[in-house]
């Protein structure tokens, strides 16, 4: 019954999930994930932690990814809508710091497979947003790493709202960009 849509995305191992969606007059029912139907689709990590956040427009969170500890996520919105990025930082890959993104909302209920070794992160598009998302490992808070959102050298596309302030974490606006993380951690 719960059959999904999988698109491959330009950056090896990245993908967008539509799932199948049954409504009537009285609203709608859907699985957001099955093991089986994503396995199929090649999706076969194990995840053990789910996470929510809430943000308000103009919100940017990111571009995060854990150093020793990575984590493979399947993200969604369930309320509102954000730009969702996601940054390959694998090594050897042939799209090494290049980006993809994708517009992830209540609406379109489309949902965005990350795997280990990339940095995500997300911009709200709505006055509100809701945002999930599944994790294959556990949070480790001195773990964290992050790549600076605004970076010319990654040269993400944000497609800010010019009718909200923009706001980022403090941390968010420290973190150093794909040259000092090539430094730091791929020598």
């Amino acid at each position: 019954m719960g059959k999904i849509k999988v698109e491959t995305c330009e950056i090896e191992g990245l993908k967008v999930i539509t799932p199948t969606v049954f409504g009537d007059e009285r609203g709608y029912f859907m699985e957001t994930y099955n093991y089986n139907d994503f396995a199929e689709a090649g999706i076969t990590e194990k995840f053990v932690q789910d996470n929510q956040s809430a943000s308000k427009g103009g919100v940017l969170r990111g571009l995060h990814f854990q150093i020793n500890f990575p984590q493979d996520k399947l993200v969604r919105v369930v309320n509102g809508a954000v730009y969702d990025v996601a940054v390959d930082l694998r090594p050897g890959s042939k799209t090494y710091g290049k980006w993809f993104g994708v517009e992830l909302s209540a609406e379109n209920k489309k949902q965005f497979f990350i795997p280990k070794n990339f940095a995500h992160g997300f911009y709200v598009l709505s006055d509100y947003a809701e945002f999930c998302y599944k994790c294959t490992d556990f949070y480790h808070p001195n773990d964290e790493g992050g790549l600076l959102w605004n970076d010319p050298e990654i040269g993400v596309e944000w497609p800010l709202r010019q009718d909200v302030e923009l706001t980022l974490s403090d941390k968010d606006q420290k973190w150093g960009g794909i040259k000092e993380y090539t430094e730091k951690y791929r020598k």
